[in-house]
């Protein structure tokens, strides 16, 4: 299960696991973000980390970014067809955008919740999950190069984030709103996309999308896993809880269709998200 990158790089200071986690969330060059993130799941997977110090740096508020892509309101991003090149670009510009938020939602359930009473194997699992989505990111971007475009050439919207910032005090609804509604959603969309990707012939940029795809149902299964865990500590019901969470912590509704399949094999049943879709049928 575990993905380790090759080698390890001492130039990195990091003081501990949060430390490690914290200082790749407030990295505002992304190379440098997505190698702090590897490199310090890589000496905790090792376990040459500890957990937290008193030397770690504090949780940002908003983690670093570069001074592009211009952050604007998702009704303001222009939808293109996949028919055409700028089409493409745009939409592999789209998931950067999400993988690169992905890894900083990751770091920051492991740096925001290490003073909860929770088995180390939570957060192997989250930077299992940190460690992928460093690694998506670094994929998507490289294609967008090979078509002649990079990250940051495009607007972006800022949505991802703020799910984070309204759960950020609340562990079970951080698992609820971001693996298992967000992280879901990616189960549900990229399968079309890929077929589209084939349909217009670039086999590279499907080739990525499978790679995301394949890892994606393992990081919402983490989040159910852990989802499951805190509600059965809680004595409460996960599917019940977890609609009541959407609720309370969630804006807009579930849009259908869902990839149950793919959902369930990774722990979270229609009874979960059906009933939440409700004002949207």
């Amino acid at each position: 299960m575990t993905e380790i990158a090759e080698g390890t790089d001492r130039s990195f200071k990091l003081t501990s696991l949060r430390g490690g986690a914290t200082e790749a969330i407030l990295a505002s060059d992304l190379d440098l973000k997505t190698r702090l993130a590897q490199e310090t799941a890589n000496r905790w997977f090792a376990r040459t980390l500890s957990l937290r110090s008193p030397l770690d740096p504090p949780l940002p508020e908003r983690p670093g970014r570069p001074e592009k892509p211009e952050l604007v309101p998702p009704k303001h991003m222009e939808k293109r067809s996949l028919h055409t090149l700028k089409g493409r670009i745009a939409l592999l510009h789209a998931i950067a955008h999400i993988e690169l938020n992905a890894v900083d939602l990751a770091l920051d359930i492991v740096a925001r919740f290490t003073s909860e009473p929770i088995p180390h194997s939570f957060f192997d699992g989250w930077m299992q999950v940190a460690f992928e989505e460093a690694k998506h990111f670094r994929m998507v971007r490289a294609r967008l190069n090979d078509l002649g475009a990079d990250y940051g050439d495009l607007p972006a919207h800022d949505g991802l984030w703020q799910a984070a910032h309204s759960t950020r005090n609340d562990l079970t609804a951080r698992l609820a709103v971001v693996p298992l509604i967000l992280e879901a959603r990616g189960l549900d969309v990229t399968p079309s996309l890929q077929a589209k990707m084939v349909e217009t012939g670039d086999m590279e940029s499907a080739a990525v999308l499978d790679v995301i795809y394949n890892d994606e149902k393992g990081h919402v299964a983490v989040g159910a896993k852990w989802f499951r865990f805190l509600c059965a500590r809680q004595k409460k019901d996960p599917a019940a809880t977890f609609r009541q969470l959407v609720r309370a912590n969630f804006r807009g509704s579930l849009k259908a269709p869902f990839n149950d399949i793919a959902r369930a094999e990774a722990g979270l049943t229609p009874t979960f998200y059906r009933a939440l879709t409700s004002t949207s049928s």
